[in-house]
């Protein structure tokens, strides 16, 4: 965002100095707690499109991010500008990249931002959402294992 200050009434647009405002980001701590074990990685996707969620493969916005699940305990995403989002983690535990399934039920463990309820399917982007300012934020989220 620029910000445009005259240096008095009879300077022209051209003379103006202008002033550019930093750029505003913030970070994200998660703790991610309940993983049955240490094995492969957990996918993190934090999304601002509900269209993507909680699949956000096809989002070329979302921030993806795979972190080996013995570290996983604390996870820090920086640079996240102001805006509403919402996560979602997989415990890939075979590390092939995806959330696998067994008789359309997920084999590996799953999470979302704000913990919301599960029932019969994933959860709706707006039971995860969260907003992000200038401030740096901290969320935790608690895996689930369904098999």
């Amino acid at each position: 965002m620029a910000i445009l200050t005259l240096a008095g009434a009879s300077a022209s647009a051209s003379e103006a100095p202008i002033v550019i405002a930093p750029a505003v980001s913030a970070s994200i701590q998660l703790a991610v707690t309940g993983l049955r074990s240490t094995k492969g990685d957990v996918l993190v996707c934090l999304s601002s499109n509900p269209k993507y969620f909680p699949d956000c493969t096809k989002d070329d916005a979302a921030r993806k991010i795979k972190v080996d699940a013995a570290s996983a305990a604390n996870v820090m995403i920086s640079d996240v500008k102001p805006g509403t989002y919402a996560m979602a983690l997989i415990h890939d535990e075979n590390a092939n990249g995806k959330m696998d399934l067994r008789l359309f039920l997920p084999r590996e463990g799953f999470g979302f931002s704000r913990n919301p309820k599960i029932g019969f399917g994933p959860p709706k982007f707006k039971s995860a959402q969260f907003t992000i300012g200038a401030d740096n934020a901290s969320y935790a989220v608690k895996m689930k294992y369904m098999l």
